[in-house]
């Protein structure tokens, strides 16, 4: 009954609901908007409504460059880089209510004259640190596990699944490793990749077709000579591997199978 009675009592409170387009940019409008309109007990949604709450007011937030900077030009002066770096990263995480615990991290820094940086007593404080670091985490291990098959048209393409929305932040690392070929890294849970001509990185927006990653699909878009390279990198995975050696454990740890669909080692021969 307490549990019942405490729901109820929730959706009674009138909640806004700031429904935003799921960008950086667009959230950090949405923060300078609730201090602009004075907006209190505030909820984020992406794009649409939740519906998750019965009595909420919508309020849409159309992102706004200028007010984006304000926000940040004001965290700035508080926090040091390492600092907003850890606030995006944490955004790009993912993480349920992430967008929440962002603003409730904003409102601890502004309501301080003191740096709040290592107060790890305030929840937010801590969340941020910890969504920041399995972002960096998972971008790390994208940068090893990302595999190029080569196109017909030579363009190496790539297609990846990652836990956090790390694009971002992996694409200087591929800019200055491949800046010699065109390549495309495509994110299929998140449906957009990103694209290097020689000289720029873009984003751009695909629809992923799952028969991409069937083999005979490949065997129609890839060079003649992908198949034999593919087939030359598994053989040199299976020499290196010492049977006795095998720790399929601390193999999982570092290799979760949650990768393997896209890594060519890891898949069979044509």
């Amino acid at each position: 009954m307490i549990s019942l009675i405490s729901l109820l009592y929730f959706n009674l409170i009138e909640m806004t609901e700031l429904i935003y387009d799921g960008t950086y940019e667009g959230w950090l409008t949405a923060v300078f908007e609730i201090y602009e309109y004075k907006l209190t007990d505030i909820v984020f949604a992406k794009k649409e409504t939740s519906g998750t709450l019965l009595f909420a007011t919508s309020h849409l937030v159309t992102t706004d460059i200028s007010k984006a900077k304000r926000v940040l030009d004001g965290l700035r002066k508080r926090l040091s880089a390492d600092a907003l770096s850890n606030m995006y990263n944490a955004f790009l995480s993912e993480i349920a209510h992430i967008e929440q615990i962002m603003f409730q991290f904003v409102e601890h820094v502004l309501a301080n004259s003191k740096s709040i940086e290592e107060d790890f007593s305030h929840n937010a404080v801590w969340n941020i640190r910890k969504a920041a670091r399995m972002t960096r985490k998972e971008s790390h291990r994208m940068e090893a596990f990302v595999r190029f098959k080569l196109t017909k048209d030579q363009l190496y393409y790539a297609i990846i699944e990652p836990d956090c929305d790390v694009l971002p932040l992996i694409e200087n690392h591929f800019k200055k490793r491949y800046a010699d070929q065109r390549w495309l890294i495509y994110d299929a849970k998140r449906k957009y990749g990103i694209y290097y001509d020689l000289e720029n990185v873009c984003t751009i927006e695909l629809e992923f077709n799952l028969k991409m990653s069937s083999s005979s699909y490949l065997t129609e878009i890839c060079d003649e000579h992908e198949e034999f390279f593919q087939n030359l990198w598994r053989r040199y995975f299976s020499s290196v591997n010492i049977e006795s050696r095998k720790n399929m454990r601390l193999h999982i740890q570092h290799m979760p199978k949650r990768y393997w669909k896209h890594l060519i080692e890891k898949t069979p021969n044509f």
